[in-house]
C-alpha cells in the first residue's frame, strides 16, 4: 500500500507575528533580540522571557550597572545576553539560526550595525512600545485604554496634567513611557488601569507601527534629532506617526501648521475628530483661553455658539508662561476627548505638581536666583527658558544632536550677562555665540576624565556653577538649559539637573548661606 505524503501549513515568521496580538498568543520559542539593557530593554526582555520567548540581549556597554542587568536577565531565564562594542556589531543568533524578532530600545538609531543587518535580513524591528500595545490585552480583557503624547517640547509636562485630570476623574490612570515609567513594566503590575497616559518620543514611534491610541497629539516641532532621523523631515514623518489609527480625536496646535498638516494626512480610525488648541481665542472644534479662562468648544453640544468653562490661568499657578498654557489646553483636549468632565479637568490642573528639571527654581543667593532647566535638551526648550528672564549667565552645551543654534542665540543676546560652556563638544554653540553675541563672553569647561564611559559630570558641574557665580551680580539669573542632550557626560538629563542642583547648594553652603529655593 502506497504511503502518503502529509503537507503541514507552517507559518512564516511575518504570519506568526502578525498573530502576537494579546498577552495570551503563543509567544513560546519566539527567537528575539533584545537591543539595549537600560529600563526599556531590560522591561521588554524580561517581558518575553516570561511570555516563553528564547531571548538574547546585546548592549554595547560593560558598566557595572549593565553587568548587573544581565545577570539578573540570566538567572530569569535569558538564553544570553552580550557586552561590549563588539557585540552590538552583528546579528547573533538565537536557538542556533536567525531571530524572528528585533525589539530594539528607543535610543538604538536606525543606521545602527546590528538594527541595519536585520533590516537587510528582513528580519522584523519593533519597539518596546509596540510589543507593549501588542500585549495590552490579558487573559481576554484590555488593560487600559492609550492617549498619546510627543511633541519637541512640554511632553512631560502634558502627560503629568493629563494623569492628574483623570485621577480626579476618578479614573486609574499612570503615565508611562518616555516620561520614566516603561508601559511593559505598567501592563505586569496587579493594578487594573483604566487608561495610560503615554508619552512617546520620536525614537519610540520611529519603531511603533500598529498602535491605535484613544486620542493623540503632536504638541509642537522643531529641529531636534536631526542626526538620529537623517533629516529633518524624517524627524517630522516619525512625529506624525502618533496620529495614525487614532480612535476619537487628534489634537494639534493651532499656532502651528506643521502639527495641522500632521493630521490632515493621518490614517485614522472612521469618525475620528481634528480638535485644535490655541492660547488664543478659541473657534469651533478648538480649546483655548477667553478672559482668563481655559475653555471647551469642541466637546460640547451647544459649541457653535457656548463654551464650557475648564479652568482658570490662575489654576496654573502664578504668571504660568504661554508653553504651559498650551500645555494645560493639550491635556484638557485629550481628557476631554476620553470623556472627563470639565469639572475634573479643573481639579485636575490644581492637583498637578511640576516635575524636577524644568524650569525649577533652585535658590536665591546673594541676589542672584538660580534655575535648573536641564529638561531643555533642544534650542526650542532653552529658548522657552530664557525667554523667561532678564538678566542671565547661561550654562548651556552638551550632545547637539545636529541642531543650528543661530537663532536662539541672536534672539537671546541681549539678555546674555555670560555664558558658561558644557559638552564634550559644544562647537556649534561657541561658533553661533561668536556670530550674534560676540560681546557676550564665553567660559568653556574642560571635562573631567575619569577613564570610564563618561566624564565626571558632577565635576564638570561644580566647575560650571563655580564660574557662574563669579559672573553673576545682583538681579540675574543663573541658568541652566543646556539646549542640547546630556548622554556626553551625564547618564541622563535628570542626573545632569541634580549636579547642578547638587553643585548649587553646596556652593551656597561654603559661602555659609542657606539657599532659600
Amino acid at each position: 500500500m502506497g504511503g502518503r505524503t502529509v503537507t503541514r501549513n507552517i507559518p512564516s515568521a511575518a504570519e506568526r507575528l502578525a498573530s502576537l496580538t494579546s498577552w495570551d498568543a503563543d509567544w513560546s520559542g519566539l527567537r528575539v533580540v533584545v537591543a539595549g539593557i537600560g529600563v526599556s530593554g531590560f522591561a521588554a526582555a524580561d517581558t518575553l522571557i516570561e511570555l516563553g520567548a528564547s531571548v538574547v540581549v546585546v548592549d554595547g556597554s560593560e558598566s557595572e550597572r549593565a553587568r548587573a542587568q544581565a545577570d539578573t536577565l540570566r538567572i530569569v531565564g535569558a538564553e544570553d545576553v552580550l557586552l561590549g562594542p563588539d557585540a552590538v556589531t552583528r546579528l547573533p543568533k538565537v536557538d542556533g539560526a536567525l531571530p524572528d524578532l528585533v525589539v530594539t530600545s528607543p535610543g538604538w538609531r536606525p543606521d545602527q550595525a546590528m538594527l541595519a543587518a536585520a533590516e537587510r535580513a528582513n528580519i522584523a524591528i519593533w519597539g518596546d512600545v509596540e510589543l507593549a500595545w501588542r500585549l495590552r490585552t490579558r487573559r481576554g480583557k484590555k488593560t487600559a485604554d492609550w492617549l498619546v503624547i510627543t511633541g519637541t517640547n512640554g511632553k512631560t509636562t502634558t502627560v503629568g496634567m493629563a494623569e492628574s485630570m483623570l485621577q480626579a476623574a476618578g479614573l486609574t490612570a499612570i503615565a508611562v513611557g518616555n516620561v520614566g515609567t516603561p508601559i511593559l513594566d505598567a501592563i505586569r503590575q496587579p493594578v487594573e488601569y483604566d487608561v495610560f497616559a503615554v508619552e512617546l518620543s520620536s525614537f519610540q514611534l520611529h519603531w511603533s507601527h500598529s498602535l491605535s491610541p484613544v486620542a493623540s497629539v503632536v504638541l509642537n516641532v522643531a529641529e531636534d534629532h536631526v542626526d538620529w532621523h537623517g533629516s529633518y523631515e524624517g524627524y517630522l514623518a516619525d512625529k506624525a506617526r502618533a496620529y495614525e489609527n487614532t480612535q476619537k480625536a487628534c489634537v494639534y496646535n493651532a499656532e502651528q501648521i506643521e502639527t495641522e498638516r500632521m493630521v490632515e494626512a493621518a490614517d485614522v480610525v472612521e469618525g475620528c475628530r481634528a480638535v485644535a488648541f490655541t492660547t488664543q481665542t478659541p473657534a469651533v472644534s478648538m480649546v483655548g483661553v477667553v478672559d482668563g479662562l481655559l475653555v471647551d468648544r469642541a466637546f460640547i453640544e451647544e459649541r457653535k455658539d457656548h463654551a464650557a468653562e475648564l479652568a482658570s490661568l490662575e489654576d496654573l499657578g502664578h504668571a504660568a508662561p504661554r508653553h504651559v498654557v498650551a500645555n494645560a489646553l493639550a491635556a484638557a483636549a485629550l481628557v476631554r476627548a476620553y470623556g472627563v468632565e470639565p469639572a475634573a479637568v479643573k481639579r485636575g490642573l490644581q492637583a498637578y505638581l511640576p516635575g524636577d528639571h524644568r524650569i525649577q527654581p533652585v535658590a536665591k543667593s546673594g541676589g542672584v536666583t538660580w534655575v535648573n532647566d536641564s529638561k531643555a535638551t533642544n534650542p526650542h526648550a532653552a529658548a522657552a527658558s530664557l525667554s523667561s528672564f532678564g538678566s542671565v549667565v547661561w550654562i548651556a552645551g552638551g550632545l547637539s544632536k545636529g541642531v543650528a543654534y543661530d537663532e536662539l542665540v541672536s534672539r537671546n543676546s541681549r539678555r546674555l550677562r555670560a555664558v558658561v560652556l558644557i559638552g564634550l563638544d559644544s562647537s556649534e554653540l561657541a561658533a553661533a555665540l561668536a556670530r550674534h553675541a560676540p560681546d557676550v563672553p564665553v567660559f568653556p569647561v574642560e571635562p573631567v576624565q575619569t577613564g570610564q564611559e563618561r566624564p565626571d559630570g558632577e565635576a564638570v558641574m561644580a566647575r560650571a556653577v563655580a564660574i557662574a557665580a563669579e559672573h553673576a551680580a545682583d538681579g540675574d539669573t543663573v541658568l541652566m538649559a543646556p539646549a542640547a542632550a546630556s548622554m556626553d557626560q551625564f547618564e541622563s538629563y535628570a542626573h545632569r539637573g541634580s549636579a547642578f542642583v547638587a553643585a548649587v547648594k553646596a556652593l551656597a553652603s561654603r559661602a555659609g548661606e542657606a539657599p532659600d529655593a
